[in-house]
């Protein structure tokens, strides 16, 4: 691997931008200055002249298919298309098939991983209404985290029985993450439009079916819990503006017991845009009101919501193109996050430093992953190199995603990843991949766990 020097570069660490240069040896950055001199003949000198550059985004939520679901996506087309959006480690989901529910299934997700992902990864082991024993031998330093479903979504792994929940939010300190929407009252709600409408509901129906209150109600709970119990709580894809008034921002990142995530999607795209895109953006949350997405960016802004994700969970264009009940929720968004949200910026919607904050250092704290997530001397080189000022459209062809789609076609962004770095691995490089690296399994520093 050697010595790689990055030269020139815009560098935003930290709530700081400045300008200077970086080098790697092997696999960690051993040098950041404002001028760094090569330092032998066989250094690769890479000049990011005009370029930011900034650590590798930690996707903290997405859904790679397999095992089981690969005709969807698998690990190495996702990860490949992450690489290529600047993610250089991710966390995968548990409800692929089989669920990752025991040991044994989680561990075949990892050795998967080890031969075929680009990126750096790990797997959140699921829990069910009745596998705690298994649940609890789960090791906090080289697994994310624990995933509960509080509402049915793929692979309806439901958690819904009080006295499980509450058995495992007092039996663990690790990280819990959990989906909210309460399945009592989505039933309730999709009653009401079958009747009224049989199986073709209008898309615009769906953020009344999965509404702000099955969100609210479902969020809150799991709120009320951690509280009661002590349990260290991740609420994901926060949808709803009446959600972000749950979480607070009065005390450090480090210090909160209670965090969240928002979706790029959530962000993004509001229920104006289902006329237009349809079962496209069917996503569990679902996208809801102008109104919400707005209430998101504020929470997002003033630090109530500290992490921004994709979801990322791809199904094949047929299967989208189904009626209402027959269309699953999820579309891919691994390639497109950072670039969507690096529109926001020119859109002086968010800064630069504040989407290093959300994506890259505040992944990191949170799930306290070890040496990634900033740029630090003795930190692993994970980097990316963006254009800020080079425009291009998503089209059929450019996209990397196994499915071959994108809720973003047509969409022009301004912000190109020129170069990403994976462990001082010069992974992508403007279109092109070095297919022979592999990224690494993450470890965690959580040894009082």
């Amino acid at each position: 691997m050697g010595l790689k020097l990055i030269k020139n570069a815009q560098i935003v660490n930290e709530g700081s931008i400045f300008e200077g240069d970086l080098l790697i040896e092997d696999d960690i950055i051993v040098d950041i200055d404002t001028s760094i001199s090569s330092k032998s003949a066989n250094t690769e000198v890479i000049d990011a002249e005009g370029k930011f550059l900034i650590p590798g985004v930690i996707d903290d939520q997405v859904h790679f298919r397999e095992p089981g679901l690969t005709h969807k996506a698998n690990i190495e087309t996702e990860s490949k298309a992450a690489v290529a959006g600047g993610i250089t480690s991710f966390i995968e989901m548990p409800n692929t098939v089989p669920q990752a529910t025991t040991q044994e299934l989680l561990e075949d997700k990892f050795q998967i991983a080890a031969k075929t992902s680009y990126a750096n990864y790990s797997f959140m082991f699921g829990g069910t209404n009745d596998n705690l024993e298994e649940l609890l031998k789960t090791d906090p330093t080289n697994v994310a985290g624990i995933k509960l479903f509080l509402g049915s979504s793929t692979g309806n792994m439901l958690v819904d029985d009080e006295q499980v929940l509450e058995k495992i939010f007092s039996s663990t300190k690790m990280l819990i993450a959990v989906h909210c929407e309460d399945e009592a009252t989505i039933k309730a709600n999709l009653e009401q439009y079958l009747e009224q409408y049989g199986d073709n509901i209008p898309m615009e129906c769906h953020p009344k079916i999965r509404s702000e209150e099955a969100c609210y109600l479902s969020s809150s709970k799991a709120i009320k819990l951690a509280k009661k119990t002590g349990a260290r709580l991740h609420v994901f894809h926060l949808s709803t503006e009446k959600e972000t008034n749950l979480f607070s921002n009065k005390i450090p990142l480090e210090k909160k017991q209670i965090t969240a995530e928002v979706c790029v999607h959530h962000l993004w795209f509001s229920e104006e845009d289902y006329k237009e895109k349809g079962t496209f953006i069917k996503w569990n949350p679902a996208i809801k009101s102008t109104k919400d997405r707005d209430g998101l960016w504020k929470a997002l802004l003033d630090d109530r919501i500290d992490v921004i994700a994709t979801d990322h969970a791809p199904h094949t264009l047929a299967e989208k193109q189904q009626i209402y009940t027959k269309a699953p929720s999820g579309g891919p968004l691994v390639q497109h996050g950072l670039p969507a949200m690096l529109k926001a910026v020119r859109q002086d919607k968010i800064s630069i430093e504040k989407i290093v904050e959300k994506m890259c250092h505040n992944p990191a704290k949170i799930f306290k992953i070890d040496k990634r997530g900033f740029i630090k001397k003795g930190y692993y080189a994970d980097l990316v190199l963006v254009d800020i000022a080079s425009p291009w459209t998503v089209k059929k062809e450019n996209i990397l995603y196994k499915c071959g789609w994108s809720p973003f076609e047509g969409v022009t962004f301004y912000s190109k990843i020129t170069h990403t770095f994976v462990n001082g691995n010069l992974i992508y490089e403007n279109g092109k991949f070095n297919d022979t690296i592999k990224g690494e399994r993450l470890q965690f520093n959580r040894t009082n766990e």
